[in-house]
């Protein structure tokens, strides 16, 4: 997917998103990037004003803080709130048949927009969609107008995760004839799917903004990703004066090529409406051909195909450029995840950007796309569960639940639902903390007599005794049941396409409160011991596990049951955020990713179970410090016998390097999917593992430390495979080398390029047990978004040229402006020799 500064529906006039005149001389619909331009400045709580600074949009201003421990709370990462303006002005010349628009993609949050003094809405919650029909605030022609969005976030705790603050997602503008499409105005869906034929029903709203009555035509063209038309339709229409109509048709296309995990293939409708032959409004929908289905006893099925949800959940700040995440940066973490052979994304807790469904459909990403955190009541935004405590600044979306819910889960679904990427609907996430008589029901919780372990028991009561509970418990001034029934109807009433869902993290009391009977699909969030429980007592129900911990036994407990459609892994990318009083912890760590995009040992855990390729990673670890103790035989076994079946989120530590002191013993571990591995040391072989002798899926030697080379070679069905692993014993740091992902970007102030910087012997192999600080230099024309080593524990400003590195290695992030031409990066560190890189910016055609 890519972006332009610039984009207008017909070519005939092109148009500047940075400020010049925009002039509409073209016959119908103008969609104009509105994200240049614009001028930011943040009040404080004094109500001193920062000095006006010029800004791109996505933008957040919290990110660009300093960490502060005394100011700022762990639970949305130490970084600060407050209130930020932002104003842009822009000439708009309107004709008497046209209307104008501004869209906003996300705002977090509380937002006051105002066009030229004259109030024009409000948006209190920060992750939905919305736009306004700004024609009536105006200023006449060749007058520049000037509008302001003020964002007042001083709720600086208002969620459990890092939110970020500002307009940190698209803004655009469209501006339309009186007679036209409105925005999110198509639906296309695939109701019938043959070998042979497709059946493609298009749903188009046609607004007419005239007070007179008008006849025009409707046309719809459906192109192939190659531009091929593969079928069209026109019909003529007429709507009455001030009157929105409904247009329904249907086409086939002919041997469609199907949108899958595999193939991601996508087609286009375009939708025109032509009055007295000439188009005056026309929109483009990418759609693809695909079919879905959830089975009780059977799991889920993608095109007719039975397969397994590989899953992770994704908060949406993207590390160091925080809440306003550029596309590449999603791209190249969604690829590192897509190569461990993951293929669903839960978007947690909150409705995703377009730029990130787009590139879930591009990329070929399963999605559930969640709207809420918190209904009726508040959570603790620092314990996790039902309130604790009631202060101003963890006044969350409860407080606008009641008047804005309806508005908002309506407006996510109509701008997404076109995205075949989209499975599932998630009305909620762990919703039941907040209505405590279903947490009392279960009997997990102020009962006395039970003494098991939440995630690893069986619920204490049995479906009866929940059942009495329920109906005896003191009733609430909100029911848990009711409120899901309204919000699976509002859904239902937009999009039956895709199934309704929901995170239950006390399913065993859902089943029983109205809350499960309103779902299509029933998420289990750290219950799979309970998945036998769920299908036995409901065996009419879909269940399947909608959070889980990054661990081999839960991909185990799916991997047992046909019925279990798969599982969504807490995280697949280290987030900021949800990390109370932990200072200088300022994220969670139970990604496979951390939050610079490095591979952690979980990624490389489920790379062997997502992926048939061949896969071998090394890691090692001294003995006093890991987790295993050597047996009678010499072998290291777990100290905790079988602890592997009951790990939580956080990976066991263990390095990727092989320098320690002379015969220190170290348990050195192997993960993949072969069926024997065999490790040599300095060419000696250690001897050949099957894995099928390791309960917990890693291979494991004891070998008491020799400098040298580790390498791990990997056999299937007895014969030798390409893939293999090796570590060495670097000698001491000599260099700072700099790789990065892609050496030349675009002039369209879009493209990013990662830059890692790693320490390396005079070998060039890199050093991971030392580090050092880091200075970048930038020669050239980009602009710096920041630095980051990666580390959760990382509180070094993130805009900055100098960091001090975390396995020896850091990131920088540098993107395009406007101008072409030569950028030249150097790394420097203190007594190493200077990395550089030349990155090429090349000129838009």
């Amino acid at each position: 997917m890519k972006k332009h500064f610039l984009y207008v529906v017909i070519t005939a006039v092109l148009l500047s998103s940075c400020g010049r005149e925009l002039s509409n001389d073209s016959q119908f619909d103008i969609v104009t990037d509105f994200n240049f331009d614009w001028e930011f400045r943040l009040v404080d709580s004094t109500g001193q004003n920062d000095d006006w600074k010029n800004i791109r949009l996505p933008h957040d201003w919290s990110v660009e803080a300093s960490f502060d421990s005394i100011n700022g709370e762990g639970a949305t990462g130490y970084l600060p709130g407050g209130v930020g303006i932002y104003r842009k002005k822009f000439p708009l010349q309107l004709k008497s048949d046209e209307k104008a628009y501004i869209l906003f993609d996300g705002v977090y949050n509380n937002s006051e927009v105002s066009l030229n003094g004259k109030d024009v809405g409000e948006h209190p919650y920060g992750y939905s969609p919305f736009y306004y029909d700004i024609s009536p605030y105006l200023n006449s022609e060749k007058d520049s107008n000037l509008i302001e969005v003020k964002v007042d976030r001083t709720r600086y705790v208002d969620s459990r995760w890092y939110t970020g603050s500002g307009i940190y997602r698209d803004v655009k503008l469209l501006v339309k004839n009186k007679l036209h499409i409105p925005i999110w105005g198509v639906f296309v869906t695939t109701p019938k799917i043959e070998e042979k034929q497709a059946e493609v029903s298009v749903s188009v709203q046609i607004q007419n903004d005239f007070s007179e009555d008008k006849k025009a035509e409707l046309r719809m063209e459906i192109y192939n990703r190659d531009g091929q038309k593969v079928n069209g339709h026109t019909q003529p229409i007429e709507v009455s004066g001030n009157d929105q109509g409904l247009q329904l048709y249907s086409v086939s296309i002919e041997n469609p090529i199907l949108w899958d995990v595999d193939n991601p293939y996508l087609y286009k409708v375009v939708s025109s409406i032509l009055y007295e032959g000439k188009v005056i409004d026309q929109q483009e929908t990418a759609f693809g051909v695909r079919s879905i289905r959830f089975d009780p006893d059977q799991g889920f099925f993608l095109n007719g195909k039975n397969r397994k949800i590989k899953g992770v959940c994704l908060h949406h700040d993207g590390g160091l450029v925080g809440a306003a995440v550029p596309d590449d940066v999603w791209r190249r973490r969604l690829q590192k995840l897509k190569e461990a052979g993951c293929n669903a994304i839960r978007i947690a807790h909150n409705p995703g950007s377009q730029a990130l469904l787009d590139l879930c459909d591009e990329m070929g990403f399963l999605v559930q796309d969640e709207f809420f955190d918190e209904w009726d009541n508040p959570k603790d935004k620092r314990k996790n569960m039902n309130e604790q405590s009631v202060d101003y600044i963890t006044r969350g979306y409860t407080e606008h639940f009641q008047e804005w819910a309806e508005k908002d889960l309506k407006n996510t679904v109509l701008a997404h639902r076109n995205h075949p990427s989209i499975i599932q609907w998630s009305i909620g996430n762990e919703i039941e903390w907040t209505y405590p008589r279903n947490a009392e029901a279960t009997g997990f919780f102020n009962n006395m007599e039970w003494q098991g372990n939440y995630f690893f028991s069986e619920p204490p009561y049995s479906v009866d005794q929940i059942k009495e509970k329920l109906n005896t418990l003191p009733k609430e001034k909100y029911d848990i049941g009711e409120t899901a029934k309204k919000l699976a109807k509002w859904t239902r009433e937009l999009d039956t396409t895709r199934y309704v869902t929901a995170n239950c993290i006390l399913p065993s009391a859902s089943h029983l409160s109205g809350y499960a009977d309103v779902l299509d699909v029933v998420g289990y969030s750290y219950r799979r011991v309970i998945y036998d429980y769920g299908h036995k007592n409901y065996p009419n129900k879909v269940i399947m596990g909608t959070e889980n911990l990054p661990q081999w036994h839960e991909w185990k407990a799916v991997m047992e049951r046909p019925f279990i459609s798969g599982l969504f892994l807490w995280t697949g990318i280290d987030y900021m955020g949800e990390s109370n009083g932990a200072w200088p912890k300022k994220g969670t760590q139970s990604g496979l990713l951390d939050q610079a995009g490095f591979e952690k040992t979980s990624y490389h855990m489920m790379k062997t179970l997502w992926n048939d390729e061949p896969h071998l990673h090394l890691t090692t670890q001294s003995l006093d410090k890991s987790i295993y103790k050597l047996n009678e035989a010499g072998d290291p076994v777990e100290k905790k016998e079988n602890g592997w079946e009951k790990a939580l989120w956080f990976w066991h530590e263990s390095n990727e390097y092989w320098n320690y002191d002379a015969k220190e013993a170290t348990v050195v571990e192997v993960y993949s999917n072969c069926d024997e591995v065999e490790l040599f040391l300095n060419d000696a072989s250690l001897g050949r593992k099957k894995l099928a002798d390791f309960d917990d899926r890693i291979y494991k030697w004891s070998v008491p430390f020799v400098a040298g080379e580790l390498r791990a070679e990997g056999y299937i069905d007895g014969k030798k495979v390409d893939a293999g692993a090796q570590i060495k014993t670097t000698t001491a740091p000599y260099a700072v080398q700099l790789s990065v992902d892609k050496d030349q970007l675009s002039a369209n102030a879009y493209d990013v390029a990662h830059i890692v910087a790693q320490i390396v012997d005079e070998e060039g192999n890199p050093v991971r047990h030392s580090n050092a600080e880091i200075s970048f230099s930038i020669t050239g024309d980009v602009r710096l978004l920041g630095v980051d080593n990666g580390s959760a524990r990382n509180v070094q400003d993130y805009r900055s040229t100098k960091i001090v590195t975390d396995k020896g290695r850091c990131l920088l992030i540098v993107q395009s402006n406007f101008n072409a031409g030569d950028v030249r990066i150097a790394a420097e560190s203190e007594g190493l020799k200077t990395g550089d890189l030349l990155l090429k910016i090349k000129a838009m055609d």
